[in-house]
C-alpha cells in the first residue's frame, strides 16, 4: 500500500515576474512587466504578443505573473475556460491566453473575435502562448495569421545550470534546507521539465517537515521508497540517521546515495 503524505502546509508562492528565471528571455519579461503601465500612459504600438516554447518552458508562469500583477484588470484564459469568458470586456486591460493550440474549434473562433476586438481598442492588449511558432500551429488559418501579426517570442529553454538555480531559489522561498547536491541529482535522475521538478520539490518540502529532516538525497530516496516509487532501501546506520536529522548532507547521503545510473524516474 502506498503511504499518503498527510501534511498540507500551504500552496507554493504565486507566479510572479520576480520568481521567473529569465535566462535568455529578459526582453520578453521586461516588455510584459511594463505592459500594463504602458497601456495606461498612452498609445502602445505593440499590444499583441505570441510566446511559444516547449512544455515546461515557463509560458504559463509568465501569463499567470501578468494577470497576478495586473491589479484586477487582466483575464487568464485557457482550454479549460468557459466559451463566454473569451468575450471582450472594455474593463479588461490584459488578456492572457494559454495553450492556443489546445483550444476547441469554438474557442478558436472566440479567440479570433477577441483578437480583433483588442486590436480595435487601444487601451487593451493580448498575450497568447502555444507549443509552436505561428507557422506550425495547428489552429484555424485566420487565427494562426492573427497570432503572427504582433510580436512573436520564442522562450529560450533553461540550461541544467539555470534549472538548478531555479530549484535553489524556490527552495529558499519555501524555507527549505536543501543539500547542495540535490538539484543536480534531481536533474540527472528525474523528469527534467520545470513543472515536474517543482512538484517534486514541493513534495520533498512536505515530507521533510513531516520527518523533521533536511532535504538530502537520503531523504529523497526514503520518500520515494515509502510512496512506492523506488526499490526498498537498505537499513540506515544510526550515525547516518542522526547526521541527516541535523542536516549534514554529506553524512546523511553516505550510506543511501544510489549509483549515478539509478533508473528511478518521477512520474
Amino acid at each position: 500500500m502506498q503511504r499518503q503524505l498527510t501534511l498540507d502546509l500551504g500552496t507554493p508562492p504565486p507566479a510572479t515576474f520576480d520568481n521567473f528565471f529569465a535566462a535568455g528571455n529578459h526582453e520578453l519579461v521586461e516588455r510584459l512587466r511594463a505592459l500594463e503601465d504602458a497601456l495606461a500612459a498612452g498609445p502602445v504600438a505593440d499590444r499583441t504578443f505570441y510566446v511559444w516554447g516547449e512544455p515546461g518552458s515557463g509560458r504559463s508562469h509568465l501569463l499567470q505573473a501578468l494577470t497576478h500583477e495586473a491589479d484586477g484588470h487582466a483575464r487568464y484564459l485557457s482550454p479549460q475556460s468557459a466559451l463566454n469568458a473569451f468575450g471582450f470586456d472594455p474593463r479588461v486591460t490584459l488578456y492572457a491566453v494559454d495553450d492556443c493550440d489546445r483550444l476547441s474549434p469554438a474557442q478558436q473562433i472566440a479567440l479570433f473575435n477577441l483578437f480583433n476586438e483588442v486590436r480595435a481598442h487601444p487601451t487593451s492588449a493580448l498575450v497568447a502562448t502555444g507549443n509552436d511558432a505561428p507557422l506550425a500551429l495547428t489552429v484555424r488559418e485566420d487565427l494562426r495569421t492573427r497570432l503572427g501579426w504582433g510580436l512573436v517570442f520564442h522562450l529560450q529553454p533553461l540550461s541544467d545550470e539555470a534549472k538548478a538555480s531555479v530549484l535553489k531559489h524556490a527552495a529558499r522561498e519555501r524555507g527549505i534546507v536543501l543539500a547542495e547536491d540535490v538539484p543536480g541529482y534531481l536533474l540527472t535522475h528525474f523528469r527534467r521539465d520545470m513543472p515536474s521538478l517543482m512538484a517534486l520539490l514541493d513534495e520533498l518540502d512536505r515530507f521533510s517537515l513531516e520527518q523533521k529532516r533536511a532535504v538530502t538525497r537520503a531523504l529523497l530516496r526514503t520518500m520515494l521508497q515509502q510512496t512506492g516509487r523506488a526499490a526498498p532501501l537498505a537499513p540506515v546506520p544510526a550515525q547516518d540517521r542522526a547526521a541527516d536529522l541535523f542536516g549534514d548532507p554529506a553524512a546523511a547521503d553516505s550510506s543511501l546515495a544510489p549509483p549515478d545510473n539509478d533508473p528511478t524516474r518521477f512520474k
